[in-house]
Formats: C-alpha cells, structure tokens, sequence
C-alpha cells in the first residue's frame, strides 16, 4: 500500500476560546460514548455461552494440536480466524489486524488468563512463510484446513474473532465478533481516528477536500526466497 500524502484542506483555524468550546463540545460526545461502550462490556460480561467442539485437529510447527490445547496453561483463548484467500495472495485486513498485535500483547493477555492463536484454513506451509515474513513468529498459528472448524464457527470464509472459555476438559464459547468489532481493536486504527486527517479512507465521514484512499489493497504472497525482506 501506498503512504498517503496528507494534503489537501486543513482544519479551521480560530481562536483558542473557539477551540477550547469546540473541544468542550466534544469531550461531552466522547464521555458519552464511553458510557455506551462500558455499558455495552457490562452486557458482554453477562452474555451465555455454548458449549463447542473441542477435538479438531488443528496443524502447527510443533504438530498436531486440538482447540483444548491452544488454551495452553490458560482457561480463556481469544482465537483470530485469518482469511484464506487461495494460495498467491494474503488477506489485507488479516494483515493488518495481525500486524497490530503489540509485541508484550500476548504476555499481557496471559496475566489476565487468557491464550491468543490465530487459525486459518491456509495450508500450514503457506502459513508458516507469511508468519516468517511478516515477522510474526511470536504469534501463535495453527491450519484448520480439512477441518470444519470455520463452517462451525460461522465464518463463511470471512474473518472472525471468538472467544473461549475452558472447564477442565470442555470448550465453551463465549462471544464473537467481526468486521468493525474486529476494526476497533486495532492500535493503528484508534491512534489513526484522533489525528486531524483520520485514517484517510474514503469511507470516512471527512470534511471536502480531506486526503482519503482505498482501504484495503491485494497483498501478493511472499516468494518464499524472500522471506528475509523487512
């Protein structure tokens, strides 16, 4: 993807009592919205679960492994559904997604309890060269491929993050999300949502003349002798 150039109209320019009311208006909307959202956590901690399938085999580096074992030491997994998109190409928004996973994430995830593995439906070779590229060797992955684990889940095809919860040696799921559920969590796309421009996606609610592009862009396969390319 291209760096976009951030050209193009500015912001207003006033005074700073304009701004300060400006801002004041805002701050009202923004603790607004944090109330709705920690609202919405309060329902999310109160949402049932099902019990699921706990003896897919999943393929890995280290082998064979089932859903129970992605768990590790932990009771709680949030596992990430990566796109297969055939063999040449890797899905832009799983990239991105993954690439936004912070470097002490997972430790931090662990504190709480809770595992992270990423699953996908791409042959585990293919996997395996991405996460080398991408220098995401730090982040757990598994193939499901030959699986049913994605048509059970619910994915269609599509990305999707889930939540698991383990009772000695049964597997229950305890909430889904998906598309902008799965946007929001994104480092790079909150700080992108304070700054004056945004994220610059065309999509975007942007005054006339703000720089915006297209969101996602095909990301080619890496070949695998250029598995060392930063």
């Amino acid at each position: 993807m291209k760096k976009p150039t951030a050209t193009g109209k500015e912001p207003n320019v006033v005074d700073p009592e304009a701004w300060a009311h400006a801002r004041a208006e805002l701050l009202a909307a923004e603790k607004a919205a944090t109330r709705a959202q920690d609202a919405v956590a309060a329902q999310r901690r109160r949402l049932p679960m099902v019990r699921f399938r706990s003896d897919y085999a999943f393929v890995t580096p280290r082998g064979t492994v089932s859903l129970l074992d992605l768990f590790g030491e932990n009771s709680q997994l949030l596992l990430y559904q990566f796109m297969d998109t055939g063999p040449k190409h890797i899905c832009p928004g799983c990239t991105w997604f993954t690439d936004g996973i912070p470097a002490n994430g997972l430790a931090r995830l662990a504190q709480a309890g809770a595992s992270w593995a990423t699953v996908s439906d791409m042959p585990l070779e293919q996997m395996q060269r991405v996460w080398e590229h991408q220098h995401w060797m730090h982040i757990p992955f598994a193939s499901s491929r030959g699986t049913t684990f994605s048509a059970d889940c619910g994915a269609g095809g599509n990305f999707l993050l889930s939540v698991f919860l383990r009772n000695a040696d049964s597997v229950y799921r305890t909430y889904t999300t998906t598309r902008r559920g799965v946007d929001r969590l994104v480092f790079a796309n909150s700080m992108r949502d304070l700054l004056p421009y945004g994220r610059q996606e065309e999509w975007e609610d942007s005054p006339p003349g703000y720089p915006q592009h297209p969101t996602w862009w095909v990301q080619d396969l890496p070949h695998p002798h250029d598995t060392n390319d930063a």
